[in-house]
């Protein structure tokens, strides 16, 4: 069965993701004995079994390919428009997440702007010239929240206070099975949200990353970004991506910044202030490498200990995941179950307020409620009356 297809959809598509036709036919034909053929998908007439699968690597849905209207190409549709080159290599999972956020900014703008919500930017705008150190201390006044131990209400504290201020924050969560996992920690999107990836096994290096890109809104420059450690440690950053780094690490330090820059050389005969930087980890929930990677960068550690120090926690991080694996595989030879449901992502109480707002004005219906705070019907009456 064949339909007729608008060709300029899905060139939009391939553009947008700065995707060529072939790389998108060698995504489409892969387990097919017989590859699928340019001709065949930029045909006006095109196959249903085909467009399902290109449809799989855009998820757009079939009604998308058939729209006659032609798409809109511009700087205010996609990030991908705006920047040419992101610090990240971008592989096609954060692709798609990058352009579903994109295209929900776009959406929740509309319904903020019909039920006559103010979403403007109340913080200042601060350039790469002002100090980062001087920058997160005034901005940890307005925006930090009275610190937590648990690191997850930690971060769920942080995103209520972005909040205040008409910061938008968004998680996004990706199960253990799914096979285009994105290759980023978060980004920044102009004017207002930040989008970060949930990591479950480490909540100090998504609240890292939710530092990192509010420093990007402070500066009003849209990035994508991947955090590695690696990375932090990287004297040859840009000039950006360091003062969004230095940013983050002293929002988060506070007081405790000014401590760290005080140590001595860290070495083996002080042991590395093992105690020390445990304390201060457990009471900023800054990670303990994430600290020596700044005593790395203050040339307060040699790189040749900093390695030695590296290379510990890699090994007991090893360890951990070894006894995990065991326990696991001990688990299901003894017929144990391992489950749980999929963690759900943090919503922030300006998208649950927005969303509100407009249902009560009759903008949307109950089932948009629920489809957007991602919640079931029976939990509806939770956050409308």
């Amino acid at each position: 069965m064949k339909v007729e297809q608008n060709i300029k959809r899905l060139k939009y598509l391939l553009s947008l993701f700065n995707m060529t036709i072939d790389e998108l036919l060698v995504l489409i034909s892969y387990g097919l004995k017989n590859p699928i053929s340019k001709e065949e998908i930029l045909s006006e007439n095109i196959k249903v079994s085909h467009l399902k699968r290109i449809d799989k690597v855009f998820n757009k849905g079939l009604h998308f390919y058939l729209d006659p209207k032609s798409p809109e190409i511009s700087k205010d549709a996609s990030i991908f428009f705006r920047k040419s080159k992101f610090d990240a290599e971008l592989n096609i999972g954060a692709k798609k997440i990058v352009n579903q956020f994109e295209e929900f900014k776009i959406s929740l703008s509309a319904i903020s702007k019909l039920a006559e919500i103010n979403t403007d930017r109340t913080l200042p705008i601060f350039k790469t010239t002002d100090n980062p150190h001087i920058v997160a201390f005034e901005i940890r006044e307005i925006l930090y929240p009275e610190f937590q131990e648990k690191q997850r209400d930690f971060l769920k504290s942080m995103i209520s206070k972005f909040a205040e201020k008409n910061i938008l924050v968004f998680e996004f969560i990706e199960t253990w099975n799914k096979k285009e996992k994105a290759n980023i920690d978060g980004f920044y999107l102009n004017p207002n949200v930040i989008v970060l990836k949930r990591q479950q096994n480490s909540f100090r290096r998504e609240i890292f990353t939710l530092a990192h890109e509010l420093g990007h809104y402070l500066l009003n420059i849209e990035e994508v970004d991947n955090l590695e450690l690696a990375d932090l440690a990287n004297h040859n950053l840009s000039k950006i991506e360091k003062w969004c780094n230095d940013f983050a690490f002293f929002f988060i330090a506070g007081e405790y910044g000014n401590v760290i820059q005080n140590f001595d050389k860290a070495n083996s005969s002080n042991d590395y202030y093992f105690d020390i930087i445990e304390n201060i980890s457990k009471n900023t929930h800054l990670s303990q490498i994430a600290i020596f990677t700044r005593l790395l960068l203050n040339n307060q550690i040699s790189p040749k200990d900093y390695n030695i120090v590296k290379a510990d926690f890699d090994e007991q991080f090893r360890l951990k995941q070894e006894e995990f694996e065991k326990q696991k595989e001990l688990d299901k030879q003894n017929g144990i179950q391992r489950g749980g449901a999929v963690p759900k992502p943090i919503n922030s109480p300006l998208l649950i307020s927005t969303i509100q707002t407009a249902f009560y004005e009759g903008i949307i219906n109950e089932f948009d409620v629920c489809k957007t705070l991602n919640i079931t019907a029976d939990k509806l009456d939770k956050y409308i009356q």
